[in-house]
Parts: structure tokens; sequence; C-alpha cells
């Protein structure tokens, strides 16, 4: 499926429509907007948008392709023989980032409400994207291992989608400028050589019931997504009846919220640890490598990530909203220290985008199978993180 060209009134206005849909659907999610509330936020009414789209999935198939269509002509007019074509490419994805932050929300979070064909068309041409990418690379960097290369691109590819996981901004001059850096030091990252990863040690006895029906919960959740899932799918993944589950958690909700408090718990524990460290450099490697440990070997973190926060209660989204908030706040806190002249809202960019590439590439099929993964990771967030200001 290819966008329609834009011309004609009637395609400026299915944009148009496409464009408000995009915003409601990051604010809220996919499951939280409704036909008739894209219909009154665009100012018409829910048969007009019908005449332009059969359904919510439509909506956002429109808008995800399009962003496609967008990635690979930056990519293709970048990559046509230009001198400096892997900066200048670069520039254009950067660009594309920050003019339409919402596309980059919907790819990473709402591809899995795409029809089938959709879904499959969309990793295809994103493959041949970074298929592209990565040939751009290795003509720069020609001693590298062609899937090391491929990493390093998925990783720069995380830095522009980092914009899409929170509000802050500066002056598009800057901006743009900003996330090309980041993009380049994590092209330019040297990956360490293989090493024996840490033994992870099971827990002593048999897990609760309760405990079990989260960790099956967690499980399906990941697979399938929350909307997916019944009462009756956990319960037989645990073992007992569906209604069973009922005497544990009250609702699918409540079960989220556990498992989101599961996760919160996890890293404020594992920060702790890392903040035990003798100078605020020291402490800052040590919570990025504490975050991507973490990460690989807690569930509920991949889950946490992935939810659909309409879903909970008002009070427990914003409990956990907070507890997220101060999380990041201590990455940013600590880089401040390090780099005092480095501005707060830069700062706080540089730790999304730290962050998104660890929870984006422990996702991604292609690349989250290498042997040395762990250490990978780390070594992409300490250049993000400490990349000299310029």
């Amino acid at each position: 499926m290819s966008t329609p060209a834009r011309g004609s009134r009637p395609r400026d206005r299915k944009a148009q429509l496409a464009a408000v849909a995009a915003g409601l659907f990051r604010a809220r999610g996919f499951h939280g907007v409704g036909i008739n509330d894209i219909a009154a936020a665009a100012g018409v009414t829910g048969p007009a948008l019908y005449r332009h789209f059969a359904d919510k999935q439509a909506i956002l198939a429109y808008v995800v392709l399009a962003g496609i269509d967008d990635m690979e002509a930056v990519t293709a007019s970048a990559l046509s023989g230009a001198p400096d074509q892997l900066e200048v490419l670069l520039t254009g994805l950067a660009t594309q980032a920050v003019e339409r932050r919402e596309i980059a929300a919907l790819w990473r979070w709402e591809g899995p409400h795409l029809p089938r064909d959709e879904r499959r068309e969309i990793r295809h041409r994103s493959g041949a994207v970074l298929d592209a990418w990565t040939k751009a690379l290795l003509g720069v960097r020609p001693s590298l291992a062609t899937d090391d290369a491929e990493f390093l691109c998925w990783g720069a590819l995380s830095v522009f989608g980092s914009v899409a996981v929170h509000h802050t901004t500066v002056a598009r001059r800057r901006f743009v400028p900003l996330l090309v850096e980041l993009a380049l030091a994590v092209l330019n990252s040297t990956l360490p050589a293989g090493g024996s990863a840490e033994p992870v040690r099971d827990g002593l006895g048999t897990p609760s019931r309760r405990e079990q029906v989260l960790a099956a919960a967690t499980s399906l959740f990941g697979e399938r997504g929350f909307h997916a899932v019944s009462m009756e799918d956990i319960g037989a993944a645990a073992g007992i009846a569906g209604p069973s589950v009922y005497r544990h958690f009250p609702s699918k909700a409540a079960l989220m919220v556990a498992i989101g408090h599961r996760a919160a718990d996890r890293l404020a524990l594992a920060a702790e640890q890392a903040l035990r460290a003798p100078d605020e450099l020291s402490a800052l490697r040590r919570l990025a490598a504490s975050y991507v440990h973490t990460l690989l070997h807690t569930p509920e973190l991949l889950v946490s990530f992935t939810a659909d926060r309409v879903t909970m209660p008002d009070r427990d989204k914003a409990d956990l909203l907070r507890v997220q908030r101060d999380y990041v706040d201590q990455w940013v806190a600590l880089l401040a220290t390090i780099s005092p002249t480095l501005p707060a809202r830069e700062a706080k960019i540089r730790v999304h985008a730290a962050l998104t590439i660890a929870n984006d590439l422990t996702r991604t099929r292609r690349v989250s199978g290498r042997a040395n993964l762990e250490a990978e990771l780390t070594a992409l967030l300490h250049a993000v993180l400490e990349r000299p200001i310029p």
C-alpha cells in the first residue's frame, strides 16, 4: 500500500484528518480513541470521516505508511551519490523526527493494531531502508562486520524515535543537530568484544499462585498485547480456571497495574545499587549498565513499556507516570552534574535517547539475539550520554 499523492483538495483533506487522528492516537492510545473523537477534533461528522477512511485501522495504516514513504524519500535522496551522504541522511531523518513526532510514536507503539498485510509491508519496507543505511555506514566504516553495522543503524533509528516518548523540546535549529550528533555517537561506537554474561539466578522455591498468575499475564501481554488476552487465557497459562484468576486480581487492568509497579520496583532497586558509586560518572555508567541488565532479565519492563495506559485507572496511571519521571530525573541530575554547561532540556533529550535505544533494541528481533547484546547496548548508552558537548 502506498500513500496517495497529495495535491487535490479531497486528498489534502484526507491527510488533514489523518494528522488529527495521529495526535489523538499518540495522546490516548489506539483503543482510547473512537471515530467520533477524531471527527469532533477535526470539526467534521462521523459519516464525513467514513467517506475517507473505512475504520480506525485504515487511518492508522495511512499515517504509518505515510511516515514510511517519507523515510524512503529521505533515504533515496540522501544516498543518491552526494558527498557526506551519511550526514545528509541523518539530518533528513532528524528533521523528519522533529517535525512529525507523532509518526514515530505510532509506528513504535501502535503498529500491532494494524492489519497483518500492513504490518508485513511495514516490516519489509523498513527493513529495506535499514539495509540501505547499513550499506552507507559500511562505506564510511568498511572494517565493520555487516551485522554490527546493522545493529548500529538500528540504534541510530532509536535516537530519532526517542522524540516520540517525551515532550521535551528545544529550538528546531538546535534540535535537529542534537539528534544528528547523538545518532553519529551511536554509528561511531566501538562495540565491545564478547565476554561471559553474568549468570541470572532463579529464585528459591515454588512461586505463589498469585506470582504464577502475574507471570502468565506478563508473558501473554508481551506476546499478544493487552487487548488480545482474556482472563481465561491467563488462567489457562497459569494452570487454573479463568474465574480463579479473579481471586488474585479483580481485572486485567489490575494485572497491568501490578506489572507496572513490579517493573518500577525492580528498576528502583537496581538504581539504588548503581548509585553507590565513588563519583557521578561512575554512577551514571553503572546506572546505564543496571538498566540494560534489568531490561534484559525482567519481562515486566517490556510489557509495561508497551502497555496501553488508557486501560488503567487514572490514579494508577498518574502514579506510574510519576515513578517513571522520577527515575528519568535521576539520570538527568547525574548528567547535569557531570556536564554542568549542558542545558537541562538537552540533558533530558540525551537520557531519553539512551533509554529508547535499550528499550527498542531488546524488542527488535533482528538484533535482540546477539550474543553480546548486554555489553553492546551498555556501550551505546554510554556513547549517547557521554558525547562531548559541541
